[in-house]
């Protein structure tokens, strides 16, 4: 992925394009050209500079717009904050900039902007890619609470993988939370996150494993030969019987494909890994995908009746 370069000082306000000379119908033209990017009323940004974004970083994109505004005091929270710290996030949306104020005002919701009122303290926020944000631990908590137990898990689970807070410090933070709404999903998320899952698809997983019940396996698995030989990394794995679960999607590809790789070529090499583990372990795989999260009852009985099927295997 490429690195975020966008500053606040890239983003361009009417005023600014005015007092260059331009006018409004000039400004519009320049919109329809495809030279400038509209990023939210009244603010513009050079199309080249952000012509390859996707959703995520054309919301950081935004977010510096609604900084070039916003009160001097306001930080930028929630899901915005994790973007800024390159966690990946699920459930929540980009189409708003989250901020939190800490000059007393009230919150409130205006377009495209999201103001959170807060008592913030130096310790809880940090300066990142040249914009204000609050802290890793914070902006999980700030999820959960906004968006409920899976989405905040998945930002937990982030945060903790990439060591950018201890769980010492989502506790911390959780227990300030308690007074804010939505906090009763905190301890689901605090009791849950495990620092050994890699990515947004591991974490749901692991949600629904607590939801439905399920017997927990051990996340990110070695599985090694009779001789000790590495056969590779499992994404869950219950040893004593004998099953192991992988996840299939493009953010398994993403990050493990080798170069110059296609998906074709990458997918072959993943069943080969499959059928060896299979062979020279004896053990059985369950394969699933984004869809079958969908259906989270149907995916369960699957993976019991999987278990279920199965004894101790050596």
């Amino acid at each position: 992925m490429a690195e975020f370069q966008l500053s606040p000082d890239d983003v361009f306000l009417r005023r600014d394009l005015i007092a260059a000379g331009l006018t409004d119908r000039d400004v519009r033209r320049r919109v329809v050209a495809g030279d400038l990017t509209r990023l939210r009323h009244g603010a513009y940004v050079p199309t080249e500079l952000v012509k390859e974004f996707g959703e995520v970083d054309m919301g950081r994109a935004r977010a510096r717009a609604v900084l070039r505004t916003a009160h001097p005091t306001a930080v930028l929270s929630h899901q915005t904050a994790l973007a800024e710290h390159g966690v990946d996030t699920w459930g929540v949306g980009f189409d708003e900039t989250h901020l939190t104020r800490t000059d007393g005002r009230p919150g409130r919701r205006e377009s495209g902007v999201v103001h959170h009122r807060a008592t913030l303290g130096r310790r809880w926020w940090v300066a990142r890619n040249g914009v204000p944000v609050t802290h890793p631990a914070r902006a999980a908590i700030e999820v959960t609470t906004a968006y409920g137990a899976e989405a905040g898990l998945v930002a937990a689970c982030g945060v903790l993988n990439r060591e950018l807070a201890t769980a010492a410090e989502l506790h911390e933070v959780a227990q300030e939370a308690m007074r804010w709404p939505g906090s009763l999903g905190t301890r689901l998320v605090l009791a849950r996150a495990d620092p050994r899952l890699t990515n947004v698809a591991e974490a749901r997983v692991w949600h629904l494993f607590f939801e439905q019940g399920i017997t927990r396996p051990e996340p990110q698995v070695e599985v090694r030969d009779a001789q000790g030989n590495l056969l590779g990394i499992v994404d869950f794995a219950w040893r004593a019987c004998g099953v192991f679960l992988e996840f299939d999607g493009r953010i398994k590809y993403e990050l493990h494909r080798r170069p110059g790789e296609s998906l074709a070529d990458y997918l072959m090499r993943e069943k080969r890994r499959e059928e060896q583990i299979c062979l020279e372990k004896g053990w059985i795989c369950i394969r699933i995908t984004w869809a079958d999260l969908q259906r989270p009852a149907v995916l369960a009985r699957r993976i019991r009746k999987a278990l279920e099927s199965r004894t101790y295997v050596g």
